[in-house]
């Protein structure tokens, strides 16, 4: 087995390692997501954690680690009658990004259910995760299939699997735990919400804490053993730590002012739901007993509110997490109870001071600093670190217009307020990754028909299976009421669903479109259909084209509101390189169809269709390259920017050229568009093939 990396030698990041040792102080606190920038270390700290938690009493044999004090009633391995127990270290299990729904909830032997009635059945990964940890790396990228398993798993304590009528249900509670960057793409909303804390993590910006961090690494690559006995007293002394703390975590009280004022912070902060009220109070009763306290402070209840609400403060995927701390200290003075006792008395293994119990965090030697000296002082601390970048820029003058990029340029203006978009989808069907725009051949979804399966079946065709074995049955010797079933006459059932696709954007940011009051309306729509892609699990690219030239903005990711924060940022002016801009675009989608060839593209064009730039005949130019992606058949959609009493219908000649279809901003909101890309895709296909 590898050595992992010690908890205690992770320098810095006090935010990350007190929420995940409250966690393991009080795994009903609920998990923790841990956001951040690549390369910060936070699967290190992730994966050391396991070493920390105390042994799993454990039915001997067992697949499903009944507790012998109360076994599943319900276990598929039980009735375990008085079986004796025995202990095991706790598991920290590994859900893969592109892990299959059968390894995650596990798989029944469907041919020997039909053919001799009995449960086959082999745990999957909730299984191996109860009374542990499930980390899941990346859990932004993870597909929806699995992230519903993980829903009701995570709601219910339990995990159902379901195969034709057959059933098998056994208990999964677990820790659960994620990293991620934002710059991929965010959370679902309901996902997001079943994490009990969520902390940012960031590269730390002072120069000897950053050496320090590249010693300790060089040290552990080099001699892994070595490495970590040098920190084996931290580890033992915070894991005895851990082990107290459990112990008097259920003498803490959580008195009624602090329940107020638990109540008011949400309430304040307007948060959703009642699930954010549940989890502050088991985090501040988990901070007391972490302080060696059993008394609940103000304190307590402030660094909990930090540590579970930022995450459910967003409105839309454009909202970066975060509190305001001076209305967090106004209304917990505000409804500070007049008898509440701000020093209670420490009643366990902490002091209640740094390094010694206190909710900073205390227990893990301050900053890293072990058995190699103190590790220089973080420059950051969570109340002066940089907050994320918003995707939302505030309202100030106008930036300064870029150099070089032609005349009569003028700086970004704000875009207009988001509206609700149709659905703008890729006629035929697909068989890309799971999302919510086009149809698509998925594993979940309506049943269409069978096919013989390919590999492991997933998905059992009963009335397929049975016809294929109903011929057979006197030639295999069938005398019983059973029907006798071979692996040959199983099969698999197809489904209809629907894909993500990529939709590239290719916007038109020329003079032309400059008029401050037009360009915010295009940016408002243009986020309007931004927003639609992250509701529906899309991958999204941005292309704009002004001056000489075109650029890719923003590459293919899933990460919108990174796209949001492009656009925001984006300055009009100088000529219409129209040609420009669509080749641009077929570059960007003929990479990405080598890169991942079964997402579709949408192509959304944003412009007046003015052609003023780009050659001696730019709307030739426009015409032939719009014919390119008429060629291989991309779907697209022109969004028609024109305005004014006079309009010259360009954008509706620029979309037949692209063999799409034209619609205005206003017709965007509009009843009529619904289904207009794939009608008009379809109506293509049909004069192609005739």
């Amino acid at each position: 087995m590898s050595t992992r990396y010690p908890f205690t030698a992770v320098v810095g990041m006090d935010d990350l390692r007190l929420a995940l040792l409250l966690n393991a102080v009080s795994p009903a606190v609920g998990g923790v997501l841990v956001r951040g920038e690549k390369g910060t270390a936070k699967s290190t700290a992730v994966r050391a954690l396991a070493e920390l938690l105390p042994e799993v009493p454990v039915v001997a044999g067992c697949r499903f680690s009944c507790d012998p004090a109360s076994p599943d009633p319900g276990c598929p391995d039980g009735p375990h009658g008085n079986a004796p127990g025995t202990s095991r270290p706790a598991r920290m299990v590994e859900l893969p990004v592109g892990a299959s729904e059968d390894r995650l909830v596990g798989a029944l032997d469907i041919e020997k259910a039909l053919a001799e009635g009995v449960k086959a059945f082999e745990p999957g990964l909730l299984a191996a995760a109860h009374r542990g940890i499930l980390y899941v790396d990346e859990v932004n990228l993870l597909s929806d299939h699995l992230i519903d398993h993980l829903l009701d798993a995570a709601a219910m304590g339990a995990s159902h699997v379901e195969r034709e009528g057959v059933s098998v249900r056994h208990a999964a509670r677990f820790l659960l735990v994620g990293t991620m960057n934002p710059e991929e793409g965010e959370l679902r909303p309901q996902l997001l919400d079943r994490f009990g804390l969520t902390v940012e993590v960031a590269a730390s910006r002072d120069p000897e804490q950053r050496v320090e961090v590249v010693r300790r690494r060089l040290a552990f690559e080099d001699d892994p053993a070595a490495f970590a006995a040098r920190w084996a007293g931290e580890e033992a002394a915070l894991r005895e730590r851990i082990v107290a703390a459990r112990e008097l975590l259920p003498r803490v009280e959580l008195g009624d002012a602090v329940l107020l004022q638990i109540a008011a912070t949400c309430a304040a902060f307007e948060v959703d739901g009642m699930r954010a009220d549940i989890v502050m109070a088991r985090t501040a009763t988990a901070l007391a007993a972490w302080a060696g306290r059993t008394g609940v402070t103000s304190e307590d209840v402030r660094q909990a509110a930090l540590l579970a609400l930022p995450h459910r403060r967003r409105r839309s995927p454009f909202d970066a997490p975060g509190l305001d701390e001076d209305k967090l200290d106004e209304t917990l003075e505000r409804f500070k109870g007049d008898d509440e006792d701000p020093e209670p008395e420490p009643d366990g293994p902490g002091d209640g001071g740094p390094g010694g119990g206190g909710p900073d965090g205390g227990g893990v030697p301050p900053q890293g600093e072990g058995p190699d000296g103190p590790a220089p002082e973080s420059a950051e601390t969570p109340e002066s670190a940089p907050a994320p970048e918003s995707a939302e820029t505030p309202e100030s003058a106008p930036a300064p217009a870029p150099q070089g990029a032609g005349a009569g340029e003028r700086g970004a203006v704000k875009a207009g307020e988001p509206f609700r978009t149709k659905v703008l989808s890729v006629p035929g069907l697909g068989e890309g990754a799971a999302g919510r725009r086009s149809r698509a051949r998925t594993e979940h979804g309506r049943t269409t028909g069978s096919t013989r399966p390919r590999g492991a079946l997933t998905k059992l065709h009963l009335a397929a299976t049975v016809r294929a074995a109903a011929p057979h049955q006197r030639a295999r010797g069938r005398s019983g009421p059973g029907l006798v079933v071979r692996g040959d006459d199983l099969r698999q059932a197809t489904r209809e669903g629907r894909e993500g696709n990529l939709v590239l954007f290719a916007v038109d940011a020329s003079g032309s479109m400059a008029a401050r009051q037009r360009m915010s309306a295009v940016k408002g729509a243009v986020l309007s259909l931004l927003l639609d892609a992250y509701q529906r699990r899309d991958k999204v690219g941005l292309v704009t084209f002004r001056g000489r030239d075109a650029e890719v903005a923003l590459p293919p990711t899933s990460s919108v509101d990174a796209a949001a924060a492009r656009l925001e940022k984006l300055p009009t002016g100088g000529r219409t390189p129209l040609s420009a801009g669509l080749l641009k675009a077929h570059d960007v989608l003929r990479v990405e169809r080598l890169r991942d060839p079964s997402r579709r593209p949408l192509l959304v064009v944003v412009t007046d269709g003015r052609a003023t730039g780009g050659g001696a005949d730019p709307v030739a130019l426009a015409a032939r390259a719009a014919r390119l992606h008429a060629a291989e058949g991309t779907a697209s959609v022109v969004v028609d920017c024109e305005t004014g009493p006079v309009r010259l219908g360009l954008a509706g000649t620029l979309a037949r050229e692209l063999g799409g279809t034209a619609v205005t901003l206003d017709e965007l909101r509009a009843d009529s568009i619904a289904g207009l890309v794939r009608d008009v895709q379809a109506d293509n296909a049909t004069r192609r093939a005739a």
